[in-house]
């Protein structure tokens, strides 16, 4: 009786005891066969590195997943393989400085994002220079200038941060 109740402590022990997962590197595949997206599942879950693609095989988005949510710096990109935007994500939510682009790949705005909301200044681009400016807070439009120059004599470029 005395030898029982270890053995059976043991044996709980080992049945309960539940190796973790190894991190395997998956694929998807479109119907015509080409890859969909790529990347590492832990527990099933998406982790670490991951690059996904439109139908015709170009990439589409590439960067960091944790948890299955997106994370750190990510990239996206047109089916022509121009960039469309990229930026931060922290739990899954858009974060700090993005950059949109438009359909030449270049910066046509960047606008500072928390949880998924313009909240910050959104900068206006033409020709890679800044042209305008507007003011949001939490997603609500708050000012706006007309031209950088205005923007300057009103704010400190170190309000950008």
């Amino acid at each position: 009786m005395i030898f029982k109740v270890p053995i059976m402590a043991i044996l709980c022990l080992f049945l309960n005891y539940n190796e973790k997962e190894d991190p395997r590197y998956h694929k998807e595949f479109y119907e015509n066969g080409k890859t969909k997206g790529e990347g590492w599942l832990l527990n099933n879950t998406k982790t670490g590195y991951w690059k996904f693609y439109h139908k015709n095989g170009t990439l589409s988005e590439q960067g960091h997943y944790k948890d299955d949510k997106r994370e750190n710096y990510w990239y996206f990109y047109s089916k022509y393989n121009v960039r469309v935007r990229e930026g931060n994500y922290d739990d899954g939510q858009m974060i700090n400085w993005w950059l949109f682009y438009n359909k030449k790949g270049t910066i046509a705005h960047k606008c500072q994002l928390k949880y998924g909301k313009k909240n910050g200044y959104c900068l206006k681009y033409e020709n890679e220079k800044i042209t305008a400016a507007v003011q949001y807070i939490n997603g609500k439009r708050i000012k706006e200038w007309a031209t950088f120059s205005s923007f300057k004599k009103e704010n400190k470029l170190s309000d950008l941060h």
